[in-house]
């Protein structure tokens, strides 16, 4: 199967990062994409495990340069995806994973079509907003900011292919998991899918012919 790039959204606190991180402790066809930021480096974070930590400057001069396969604006700060990161995990035969926000997720369908987008819900709203209260990583502006914006986030759930609820972490990993086997099976992602079904079509053929041959010479030799 070609790897295909699988897309993770959810509002700020909604769980995709956390999805992410278990299914690539899960499996070994799955690389990780790691995101840029112009956001401070919180407690316990690393540079380039976490994020890619850049200046605005950096990120602005990449940008310009072509070098994001997506990028927004979230709370002030920037962030964005790498080409560079999904090339190189996709080159390596991996199906690349992403967590993103909703603005980069469009971007991304717009340049890989056949990309697989994941929406994770949240529980409920009284669980998001305590997910969003209880980091006590921002200013009260900021998450108001947050909690604000997700109301717009979920509009935008008509938009992916599927959805799942992550009330329970595991259980959440599990779907994904299932979602992505059953994926590897679809039509258009089995690249020597043609191939083989055209040898087998020519396999048949030969054998049909073979089969008339034989009732051609049993024919001729009847009395």
């Amino acid at each position: 199967m070609k790897p295909l790039l699988l897309v993770l959204s959810s509002p700020s606190g909604g769980g995709k990062t956390s999805i992410a991180r278990r299914l690539l402790e899960d499996r070994t066809d799955l690389g990780y994409s790691v995101s840029a930021t112009t956001r401070p480096m919180r407690e316990r974070e690393r540079d380039g495990i976490d994020y890619h930590f850049l200046t605005r400057a950096e990120f602005i001069r990449r940008r310009d340069a072509g070098e994001f396969l997506e990028w927004a604006t979230y709370g002030g700060h920037l962030y964005g995806t790498l080409r560079a990161e999904v090339d190189r995990i996709l080159a390596a035969g991996q199906n690349a994973v992403l967590d993103i926000e909703v603005e980069g997720a469009r971007q991304v369908r717009a340049s890989f079509p056949n990309s697989l987008h994941l929406f994770v819900l949240p529980p409920s709203a009284a669980v998001l907003i305590d997910r969003l209260v209880g980091r006590n990583t921002d200013a009260e502006a900021a998450v108001r900011d947050r909690i604000a914006r997700a109301g717009d986030e979920l509009a935008a759930v008509s938009e992916y292919d599927y959805v799942i609820t992550n009330d329970n972490l595991s259980h959440a990993v599990a779907t994904v998991t299932a979602i992505l086997d059953a994926e590897a099976f679809r039509v258009e992602r089995q690249e020597d899918l043609p191939g083989r079904v055209e040898r087998m079509r020519r396999d048949l053929e030969a054998a049909g012919e073979r089969v008339a041959g034989r009732e051609s010479r049993v024919a001729s030799h009847d009395p």
